[in-house]
C-alpha cells in the first residue's frame, strides 16, 4: 500500500502523455476532416483514411506494457502484481479523460460515447463505462492489496 502514491503519480503522468498524443492527433490531421465525423464509424474510417489505425493500435499495446511493467516492478507476487496493474490502470484512464477535458472540453458528458480501445477490435460505449470499471478495479486493487 505504501507504494500507491508513487505509482498513483506515475499513472497520472501516463494519462497526461497519453492525452496530449491525442490532442497532437486532432491538432496534426486535416481539422475539416473532424467536423464532418458524426459517428463512431465515421471516426474509425478517419483513422483508417489517415492510416494511423495501426499505429493507434501499437500505441495502446505499448501502454499496456509500460503499465505491466510498472506494475512487475512494483509488486513481489502475483496478486500484489495484478492489484498494482489494476490501480495504475484505473487511476491513468480516470485521468486519461480528465485532461482530455481540461485542454479540449471533450468529452462534453460521461454518456458521451468513445472508442475505448482499439484492440483486439474497437471497444465502443459511453465514456461513463470507463470510469466506473476504474472505480471498480480501484476497489478491487485495495481489497486484494490489505489481504
Amino acid at each position: 500500500m505504501r507504494k500507491l502514491p508513487l505509482l498513483t503519480i506515475f499513472a497520472i503522468s501516463f494519462a497526461l502523455l497519453e492525452a496530449i498524443v491525442v490532442i497532437y492527433i486532432r491538432r496534426i490531421l486535416p481539422e475539416d476532416g473532424w467536423k464532418y465525423i458524426k459517428n463512431i464509424q465515421d471516426i474509425m474510417e478517419f483513422l483508417i483514411r489517415h492510416k494511423i489505425f495501426f499505429i493507434e493500435q501499437t500505441r495502446e499495446a505499448g501502454t499496456i506494457v509500460i503499465l505491466l511493467c510498472v506494475a512487475i516492478f512494483a509488486g513481489t507476487k502475483f496478486k500484489e502484481r495484478f492489484a498494482y496493474f489494476l490501480w495504475i490502470f484505473a487511476i491513468w484512464d480516470i485521468f486519461y479523460y480528465i485532461f482530455l477535458y481540461i485542454y479540449l472540453r471533450w468529452p462534453d458528458s460521461l454518456f458521451t460515447i468513445d472508442i475505448l480501445f482499439l484492440i483486439p477490435k474497437p471497444w465502443i460505449a459511453p465514456v461513463i463505462v470507463p470510469v466506473l470499471c476504474s472505480i471498480f478495479m480501484l476497489f478491487i486493487s485495495i481489497l486484494f492489496l490489505k489481504k
